[in-house]
């Protein structure tokens, strides 16, 4: 078995309750979106602005070289979830709403809507006692949009 199959089969086993699946399918990817855009927040230094780059282009590029070690087509739909990542916070930007507070507020209503999943699943969350599990989430969710389109991970 590979590993990424190893770990969506873990992720999978605190993540039965249909309200649980459901909140996580809005959840994961709003977390992931608002963890990229308060990096994305972060003051950048001259060296990283002259190039037009922050710490979220940055950091992002290790995260999916890990997704792609774990699976192409993961890795591919990461990269597509990132780049919508990105592409709503540039819309954040153009209208003038602060990236900052939009995402610390969307963070905590996320993450509390995740526990209160996991209390209705009756399983503590994965990440719990594996970190990676907070990387695995994403994939996890794009697993049940790439098997609905026939395609392999």
């Amino acid at each position: 078995m590979r590993q990424i199959e190893r770990l969506l089969s873990r992720y999978n086993e605190s993540h039965q309750n249909k309200t649980n699946v459901a909140i996580h399918a809005i959840a994961v990817p709003s977390i992931f979106f608002v963890t990229i855009g308060l990096i994305w927040s972060i003051p950048r230094p001259d060296w990283l602005a002259q190039f037009a780059i922050n710490w979220a282009h940055l950091i992002i590029i290790p995260v999916l070289y890990y997704y792609f070690k774990l699976s192409g087509p993961i890795g591919a739909a990461m990269t597509l979830l990132t780049l919508a990542s990105f592409g709503g916070i540039k819309l954040l930007e153009y209208y003038q709403i602060s990236v900052w507070q939009f995402c610390l507020a969307l963070f905590v209503v996320m993450w509390i809507l995740q526990f209160v999943g996991h209390k209705i699943e009756g399983k503590k969350p994965s990440f719990l006692e594996d970190l990676r599990f907070l990387l695995i989430g994403p994939a996890w969710w794009w697993t049940h949009w790439l098997k609905r389109m026939h395609i392999g991970y």
